[in-house]
């Protein structure tokens, strides 16, 4: 359903204070988690189903604290999450060093497999940094609906609607200041999307140090996939 330009104004889920739905997220972390799973032996940090089963173990109390909607959080439940990120980006970042070693190494026959899986890891790396950015930018999903914002925290990223608001009426309507709007999961994984095609920031800027921190490592990671993958097809078609 299309939002209209009166709805804008009243029915952002930040008004009612209704938090973010849980389900993209586990639906995100379970797909990263299935990719993992499914890469060759070779590219993984322990035996298959250890990494996945420790996310698991971190996943389920995050759903029990807010089974439908994010609208609490605890000390605790913030270590977990951002656990449970690294957890994932730090085993990709590992496949993705393996991955490199077994493209550039003339022994390898199975050049075919090794393809897939660096689509399996530019994939997972595109999931594991929207979840980070979603995680850390302005205090995490929870604060961005719950704190009022002049209590939120410094933003990591400067999203178009948040300058929007001197825009024509009609974008203006939509803007942070005017509607209440605030970055969302999809928006994360937007900046993810763009960020590993284009090697740079497209709509979205980064703000923090960290924030362009992590776009780098994301750039780098995907732009080092693109290149092997591309060099290692050639050697193939040959």
């Amino acid at each position: 359903m299309t939002t209209t330009r009166a709805d804008a104004r009243t029915r952002h889920p930040r008004h009612q204070r209704r938090g973010e739905p849980r389900f993209p997220g586990v639906l995100a972390t379970l797909v990263a988690m299935a990719l993992y799973v499914a890469l060759p032996q070779q590219l993984l940090f322990a035996p298959r189903f250890v990494m996945p089963g420790l996310e698991l173990l971190l996943l389920v109390p995050l759903i029990a604290i807010n089974p439908k909607r994010m609208t609490r959080q605890t000390r605790i439940s913030r270590i977990l999450s951002l656990a449970l990120v690294a957890f994932i980006a730090g085993s990709n970042l590992f496949a993705l060093g393996m991955l490199v070693h077994d493209l550039v190494s003339s022994g390898v026959k199975d050049g075919n497999s090794l393809l897939l899986a660096a689509l399996q890891v530019w994939l997972t790396n595109i999931i594991v940094f929207g979840l980070a950015y979603w995680e850390l930018d302005r205090g995490g999903p929870v604060s961005r609906t719950q704190a009022p914002r002049t209590q939120l925290p410094l933003a990591d990223f400067r999203f178009s609607q948040d300058e929007n608001h001197d825009a024509v009426q009609e974008v203006a309507d939509g803007a942070s200041i005017t509607s209440d709007w605030v970055p969302t999961l999809t928006d994360y994984l937007y900046v993810s999307v763009t960020n590993s095609t284009a090697f740079s920031p497209t709509d979205t800027m980064p703000l923090s140090t960290r924030a362009k921190l992590m776009m780098s490592v994301e750039s780098i990671a995907a732009l080092i996939t693109s290149l092997l993958v591309i060099a290692r097809a050639v050697s193939i078609l040959h």
